[in-house]
């Protein structure tokens, strides 16, 4: 008995948990929203490579979807977590997406060292809300992914200091930054000089790029910039003298009168030559950059090559690489608003378009326009992404809420992010008239005879209908004196005709 009872109150808790608010079966959750992988294909990491982890997110409902937001569940046990934790939370989202739309999230991460060559679970939490702000979604997904095992040459470099630093802080291991930009290091070889012996305890002095900096901070595609370039010489006993550096940028372009490197010199030429570094010291080198005007928005590796000296005139060559992140300037045009009509009372509504060109090389995420104005109710509307050389309309109904004064000017405020997610706006103006309400029907039925005449119409209709009531009384008047007349002279033709014929009998 015990048992059965226990087995009904366990159906009736299972019952409420799939009735309550929330929690829905997995059939109902997949029939409001669907995220996967593209391709739905699981994705490997490279070891210290930070990479993109994209969800595709489908609004399967038939309802408009708000406020929906990805963040990955993170592990206090980091043997199932396989990703270095920089942030003290991870989250990404949407702000809204029509019935059977569908967006993207991602995430950067990058691989734990000792991830190692195994396959992970990566859970995420996954919550929407319709436009009346319930939570109408909330559950979570699961998704594989492989990761790779340290490189052997890496290994057996492990004891040396190799370490990397960003321009931004750490850079653990010296790798490439897939976004935020980086230094990777190589490995320092002798190529001649003093007989090819190692200096002091029999150790190769390396010097390594342990971080740079750009001046400005953020480089745009055409500007000039100034690149600092953070040296240290690893050798505890040796110090480098006589040292060249080449920096070296890849070459962009889709044909041979575009074809250039990324970065090219101000002035001068792309070599840089110091003194020296003291052992176990540190140095800074600079040289004015400029950034080609078409590059896409994305980091761009630079090569730099070192020859230098050691103690005993050795000559070592190492090389290294940095990665600086370029970003592009959003520029787009709006066309003239097309207002109509181009004057409402108070309680109707004008239809307001203009269309949205991006002119720009980057793709501008989450757009959307917000109409503002002291005489309208305020309104919105979401236009979504936009690509590169492509445009979108805007098109909404503004209605009037009180009659303008002064010019009534709108304001449309655009709203939309960039691959980061930083948010950016601009604002166009455009004048808009309400005017007062009226309640007079005989007015709004004939608004264009009382406007060209310009005689008050209620009078002239009052006058018009007393004129058709008395013709209507006069013929009718005229009527019936017309049929009595008739009849007296019938009667009279019966009185004639009456006593001859009694007679004729």
């Amino acid at each position: 008995m015990k048992r059965v009872s226990r087995w009904l109150m366990s159906l009736c808790i299972a019952a409420m948990l799939v009735g309550t608010v929330g929690i829905l079966p997995a059939k109902a959750a997949d029939a409001v929203l669907k995220v996967t992988t593209p391709g739905n294909k699981v994705q490997t990491y490279q070891y210290q490579k930070a990479q993109d982890f994209v969800l595709n997110v489908a609004n399967n409902s038939d309802q408009t979807l708000k406020n929906i937001k990805v963040e990955p569940v993170l592990k206090k046990n980091t043997d199932k977590w396989p990703f270095k934790t920089e942030y003290q939370s991870y989250e990404a989202s949407i702000p809204e997406l029509n019935a059977g739309d569908s967006g993207s999230v991602k995430f950067n991460f990058t691989q734990r060292d000792d991830a190692g060559d195994k396959t992970y679970r990566l859970t995420f939490a996954v919550t929407a809300e319709n436009e009346s702000g319930e939570k109408v979604y909330d559950d979570k997904v699961t998704y594989s992914v492989n990761t790779s095992a340290k490189p052997e040459s890496q290994k057996e470099d492990s004891k040396s200091d190799n370490s990397g630093q960003s321009a931004g802080g750490s850079n653990d291991g010296g790798n490439i930054d897939a976004y935020a930009g980086g230094v990777d290091n190589g490995d320092a070889v002798y190529s001649g000089g003093g007989g090819g012996e190692a200096s002091g305890n029999g150790s190769v002095p390396r010097v390594i790029v342990t971080g740079f900096t750009t001046n400005p901070a953020d480089v745009k595609a055409g500007s000039d910039f100034t690149l600092t370039l953070h040296l240290k010489n690893t050798s505890k006993s040796s110090r480098v003298g006589n040292m060249l550096f080449e920096l070296e940028a890849p070459t962009e372009g889709s044909d041979e009168q575009t074809t250039a490197p990324a970065f090219l010199p101000s002035s001068g030429s792309n070599s840089i030559y110091l003194d020296g570094i003291a052992a176990n010291g540190t140095a800074d080198i600079s040289i004015d950059l400029n950034a080609k005007a078409d590059l896409v928005q994305k980091p761009y590796s630079i090569n730099v090559s070192m020859k230098y000296e050691d103690a005993n005139a050795s000559q070592i060559e190492a090389s290294s690489s940095i990665s600086i992140p370029v970003k592009q300037d959003a520029r787009f045009e709006f066309s003239e608003f097309e207002i109509t009509p181009e004057s409402i009372a108070i309680g109707e509504e004008a239809n307001v378009s203009c269309n949205l060109y991006n002119l720009g090389r980057i793709k501008l995420y989450n757009a959307k326009a917000i109409f503002e104005g002291e005489d309208i109710k305020k309104n919105e509307t979401f236009l979504g992404n936009l690509e590169p050389g492509s445009s979108t309309s805007i098109d909404v109904m503004l209605e009037g809420i009180q009659a303008t004064q002064g010019d009534g000017q709108v304001k449309m405020t655009l709203s939309y992010e960039d691959e980061a997610g930083t948010v950016s706006t601009t604002e166009q103006t455009f004048n808009f008239t309400v005017t007062e309400a009226t309640d007079d029907a005989v007015v709004d039925e004939m608004p264009e005879e009382n406007a060209a005449g310009g005689l008050p119409i209620v009078p002239i209709v009052l006058v018009i209908l007393i004129i058709a009531g008395i013709v209507a009384a006069v013929v009718i008047k005229k009527k019936k004196k017309s049929q009595k007349l008739a009849e007296e002279e019938e009667d009279l033709l019966d009185e004639l005709d009456g006593p001859s014929e009694d007679e004729h009998q």
